[in-house]
């Protein structure tokens, strides 16, 4: 493909030579340890490294030409290409050099504060049922037909979306469902995708170290429905029960689902059952009513349910499809993920790293009616450090028993975090203990719970490791709550 076809669309800040114009492009990237000849190199401004200090080393290892949003450094020697804005760039040019598959793709986008993962879990079950073969991407991982690929972002750069789309369709794949993030869409990783449906679940405190406020937050949010310069989704599905997703605005030409219990969603549940055994609800939907059964426990699965029954709705997919595959979908890991040992109390382990989430989370439990509820958690480092005290109140105000604990430290001190989180927590009297090894305070947790209790380890879910100022470790909250579980017994 010719460069000046590759950048279709691109804004540029000069119009290209007509030599470099006609140069034969073979590959695009952004990291320069996998620049090849006739690649197009694109240099990102970044928060630890300016991609324009590889841009030379790209160029040496047979690389066209480098593509930035800033002016080439005084030591470059080759062509450079500078951009209005070079996330978009990238966007662009990977869709084309691919060939626009997510025009042909169906292609759901999942945002929003809590529930993305678990939704979009839901939506690719619902579409496998229905015998599609399809691709998942997110937080947990990213999977493709019957291939999983460890996950990097919750949502990739542009271009590794576009591989993932153009392999997709190589297998005969049809749809992809992801989680769209405030940053992708902030940072224009996923402009220019064209979405056939785009989901919002709700939005809460968080990320607020990178976005400063909950206005920009959810300016963020709104891209991904009505995006600056690129198509609209041709359907929205929004959480009506969310003050922000009252607020969500959709394109003219979108077709719009709102779900809810609330009577003015058109997507509506009632008659809700909870046990331990999971949800039990009535779904109306233009005048038909299915009643529909998950494993899946607590109310907030319930609002993930109804946004994938709107996304499922938006391809033509059938209620008796739809009914098979939500009875069939066991768990999330990572997600209220029980660990059973044989122990007389219930322990799970759950994502939840924000109050809002945490306050799910201890819903859910309280829903089960255990006798009490212990929470451990801990918040993160080089995060936003306001959530941090509200994150201790939502843990007190709900729980009988509180751990506190580290959870990624990252570069700072765990105590100054678990300092931070103790202001809330101290706003009531509930119990509690302070012990910044993880390890250590998950066997404090579980040596704290009798028959009847449910113990949840909260804040890490899926995630394998613990972030520490100098390195990274081993850590997964499920084996050592195993691990400790059985020594126990």
């Amino acid at each position: 493909m010719k460069l000046h076809e590759v950048l279709s669309r691109v804004r540029l800040k000069s119009a290209l030579p007509s030599n470099l114009a006609a140069a034969e492009i073979l590959g695009l990237d952004y990291d320069s340890r996998r620049a090849q000849p006739g690649f197009l190199f694109f240099a990102f401004p970044g928060a630890h490294a300016d991609g324009r200090a590889f841009a030379q080393s790209a160029l040496e290892k047979g690389a066209l030409a480098v593509a930035s949003e800033l002016p080439s450094p005084d030591n470059f020697s080759g062509p450079w290409i500078q951009v209005e804005h070079g996330r978009q760039a990238l966007a662009l040019a990977s869709r084309n050099f691919y060939g626009t598959p997510d025009e042909r793709l169906g292609v759901t986008g999942i945002t929003g504060t809590n529930g993305k993962t678990t939704t979009s879990f839901l939506i690719d079950a619902i579409l496998r049922a229905a015998g599609k073969i399809t691709a998942l991407i997110g937080t947990i991982e990213y999977r493709l037909g019957g291939e999983v690929r460890a996950a990097v972002n919750t949502t990739p750069e542009s271009l590794d979306l576009y591989r993932i789309f153009h392999e997709l369709e190589q297998d005969g794949g049809t749809h992809v469902t992801m989680e769209v993030s405030s940053h992708a869409l902030a940072l224009g990783r996923v402009y220019g995708v064209t979405f056939h449906t785009a989901v919002f679940t709700n939005l809460t405190r968080d990320h607020l170290d990178f976005h400063q406020t909950m206005e920009n937050y959810f300016a963020a949010k709104q891209l991904l429905f009505v995006p600056d310069g690129t198509p609209s989704p041709r359907w929205a599905v929004i959480n009506q029960d969310d003050a922000y997703g009252r607020q969500m605005e959709t394109a003219k030409l979108t077709q719009t689902i709102r779900y809810g219990f609330e009577k003015s969603a058109n997507l509506r549940a009632s008659a809700l059952e909870m046990t331990f055994e999971g949800l039990r609800f009535t779904v109306d939907y233009q005048g038909e009513k299915v009643r529909l059964e998950s494993p899946l426990v607590g109310k907030i699965n319930a609002y993930n349910i109804l946004a994938a029954c709107g996304a499922a709705l938006s391809y033509g997919l059938n209620w008796d499809t739809i009914s098979r595959a939500l009875a069939d979908f066991r768990r999330v890991p990572g997600r209220f993920e029980s660990i059973e040992e044989g122990q007389p109390f219930m322990v799970v382990v759950d994502y939840a790293h924000t109050d809002d989430a945490l306050r799910n989370v201890i819903a859910i439990a309280r829903e089960l009616a255990p006798k009490r509820v212990i929470t451990l958690f801990g918040c993160g480092g080089d995060r936003d450090r306001a959530k941090r005290p509200l994150m201790g109140m939502a843990a007190a105000e709900g729980s009988d028993f509180v751990v506190l604990t580290s959870d990624n430290p990252r570069s700072e001190d765990p105590l100054d975090i678990i300092n931070d989180a103790l202001v809330g927590l101290r706003r009531f009297d509930t119990p509690h203990v302070i012990e910044p090894d993880r390890r250590k305070a998950i066997e404090r947790a579980i040596r704290e719970a009798k028959p009847g209790d449910i113990v949840i380890l909260a804040g890490k879910g899926h995630e394998p490791y613990q972030v520490l100022k100098d390195r990274t470790i081993a850590f997964d909250d499920r084996e050592i709550a195993r691990e400790l579980l059985r020594a126990s017994m």
